[in-house]
């Protein structure tokens, strides 16, 4: 009997090992996929996550943030993450091609709208033809995020600058930004060059509320702090706002009018000036990756006929194919998966 004890406390205590083992290796850093994003990917991000976590045995840590954040948290703050995906794919080879990642995905677009609720001040009145003379009312207030952190925020900017062509009205910026914030604007050689100082510097009327990241203007216009908000269509949709649309040449939405939007740049402090383009998506893997093979299979997921469908649903256009850069740099199994 006392041998047959001894087998069983071994048998127990090889277990518990065992045990401990694995509960090691779950902790592990490629038992985790670590993905830093923009904001308004947060709702297609977590469809894609219960897909991916259903597929494969990895936990998808995400963390939205506005953009420019999303990359600065790897390029300044030395902060780990496998994947990268920006509302501005330009950021990606402004600030982290070379050092920080050696390829980019183009894999969504998006566009500009005007979003508000039914309770907002003048909605049953404000329309297409309208919306900026309603914004200037004295006792309406309205929001967008902050150009220093955020792609939407300076994608607001430039839509109100563009708007002054269309609406044959000069005086829209001034009235509407540059007399609630200290964001200027000046023509220059056939460009509008947009100037937004240091965020502690806007310093917006009460009339403007500036957030980091554009889903946080969502919370502000549901409890009736401001009554209209500068928004991407997607996050609109998914959140079942109700919005203006904007006319193409203003929206940002339309590889057509890519030299009307080229007529608006943004001037940030200390960095290289942000020229208007139609808005496009982004995505990397960082150079760092602790689980490259986990990376790949969450970039896979995203571009494939299945993510797609998942971005089409929630009113975002994917890109089919995505369009790669630095095509020769890209894991082989998703370069068969893009264009160049």
């Amino acid at each position: 009997m006392p041998k047959i004890k001894k087998l069983i406390v071994t048998a127990i205590l090889i277990i518990i090992i065992i045990g401990i083992g694995f509960s090691f290796y779950g902790s592990d850093s490629t038992s985790n996929v670590k993905v830093f994003h923009a904001g308004s990917l947060t709702k297609p991000f977590e469809n894609l996550e219960k897909i991916y976590e259903n597929k494969y045995d990895i936990d998808l840590q995400r963390e939205p943030s506005g953009s420019v954040i999303a990359v600065q948290k790897v390029t300044e703050q030395n902060r780990a993450a496998d994947v990268v995906a920006v509302s501005d794919y330009s950021l990606i080879p402004n600030m982290m091609i070379s050092n920080y990642s050696n390829w980019f995905i183009q894999f969504a677009r998006n566009e500009m709208v005007l979003t508000y609720t039914k309770e907002s001040d003048y909605a049953s009145e404000i329309n297409d033809n309208n919306w900026f003379e309603i914004l200037n009312r004295v006792d309406v207030r309205f929001g967008f995020s902050n150009p220093n952190d955020d792609p939407c925020g300076y994608r607001s900017l430039m839509t109100i600058q563009l708007s002054e062509m269309p609406y044959d009205d000069n005086s829209i910026f001034e009235n509407t930004i540059s007399s609630n914030t200290n964001i200027t604007s000046s023509y220059e050689n056939g460009t509008w060059i947009i100037n937004a100082p240091e965020s502690e510097e806007i310093n917006p009327s009460d009339k403007v509320r500036i957030v980091s990241k554009e889903v946080d203007l969502l919370h502000l216009l549901s409890e009736g702090s401001i009554d209209y908000a500068f928004e991407y269509r997607s996050v609109a949709v998914q959140h079942g706002y109700e919005f203006i649309e904007l006319p193409p040449e203003i929206n940002l939405g339309y590889v057509d009018y890519e030299n009307v939007y080229g007529k608006v740049e943004l001037s940030l402090v200390d960095e290289k000036p942000i020229k208007g383009k139609p808005i496009v998506y982004g995505i990397t893997i960082t150079s760092e990756t602790q689980n490259m093979e986990g990376a790949i299979r969450f970039v896979e997921l995203l571009i494939s006929e299945e993510g797609q469908e998942v971005f089409q649903e929630l009113g975002q256009p994917p890109i089919n194919p995505a369009i790669a850069s630095n095509i020769e740099d890209l894991p082989e199994k998703i370069e068969a998966l893009v264009s160049s």
